[in-house]
C-alpha cells in the first residue's frame, strides 16, 4: 500500500471510529460533521475531504454495528438442509437484528447514498477487512450487496435449481418478503407499533413462509394434479 494510501486509511478510520463513538453514545439522529469532526480532532472542512456527504460517513460508521448480523446470518442458513430452507432462515435472522436496530439497518440497505453504494461496501472492507474473517468464501459475494432484491434473489435461484420454486416465480416471492418486512420494518423505526420486538419478528416471519410455502405446496399439488 502506497503511502498516500495509507494517510488516507488512517484519516477514514479516525472519522468513521468518531462517528461510530457518536451514535453508541447519542444516536443516529444526533450525527452532525462538527461532532464527528471535535471528536475526531480536526475541522469540518477536512471531513469532506475524505467523505463526499455525511449520508456515507454515517453508512461506514453504521457497517461497524451490523458485524454481530453479518456472523449469525450464516450461522442460522447452515442449519437449513436445502436453500429454500436456508433463504428462511437468513430472514429469520435478518427480521431478529434489523428490529432490534432499526436506525443501523435504515442507514446500512435503506438510506440514499446517491451513486454507486456498492462501492462504499467493497471501501468498508477493504478498511476493516478483519470483518471478513469468520465468513465462509462462497458467502462474501452476499455482503457486497447492499440492494435487498438481489440479496434475496441469490438464494431463491439456487432453491430454483434444487426445484423447490420454480423460476418464474423468484421475483414474486422476492419482491413479496421484502415488502412484508418493509411493512413491519417501518413501523418499528418509526414508533406506529408497540411490538415487542419478538413478537414483531415472529409476525413478520408468519408472513414470509406462507408466502414461500405456499408457493411450495401450490407446486407440488399442481404436479400431483399433472401426474
Amino acid at each position: 500500500m502506497k503511502k498516500k494510501e495509507i494517510q488516507m486509511s488512517r484519516m477514514w478510520k479516525y472519522f468513521v471510529d468518531a462517528t461510530a463513538e457518536i451514535i453508541e453514545e447519542e444516536g443516529i439522529d444526533k450525527i452532525t460533521i462538527r461532532k464527528v469532526a471535535d471528536r475526531a480532532g480536526y475541522n469540518s472542512a477536512t471531513i469532506y475531504n475524505y467523505f463526499s456527504e455525511v449520508s456515507h460517513l454515517i453508512f461506514f460508521a453504521s457497517m461497524k454495528f451490523l458485524k454481530p448480523y453479518t456472523e449469525e446470518v450464516f450461522i442460522y442458513m447452515e442449519k437449513g438442509e436445502n436453500s429454500l430452507e436456508k433463504y428462511l432462515l437468513a430472514w429469520e435472522c435478518y427480521c431478529k437484528h434489523s428490529f432490534k436496530n432499526p436506525q443501523i439497518f435504515h442507514a446500512v440497505f435503506i438510506m440514499d447514498l446517491g451513486e454507486h453504494p456498492e462501492k462504499l461496501l467493497e471501501d468498508y472492507y477493504k478498511l476493516y477487512p478483519t470483518d471478513l474473517i469468520n465468513i465462509p468464501e462462497e458467502l462474501k459475494p452476499i455482503l457486497f450487496e447492499r440492494n435487498m432484491s438481489k440479496r434475496g434473489r441469490s438464494v431463491l435461484e439456487a432453491a430454483c435449481k434444487e426445484g423447490y420454486i420454480k423460476e418464474e416465480n423468484i421475483d414474486g416471492i422476492n419482491e413479496l418478503t421484502i415488502l412484508i418486512w418493509q411493512g413491519m420494518f417501518t413501523n418499528i423505526l418509526n414508533n406506529r407499533r408497540s411490538y415487542e420486538l419478538e413478537e414483531a419478528a415472529k409476525i413478520t416471519m408468519n408472513y414470509i413462509r406462507e408466502i414461500v410455502l405456499k408457493e411450495k405446496v401450490f407446486d407440488f399439488q399442481k404436479k400431483r394434479e399433472g401426474a
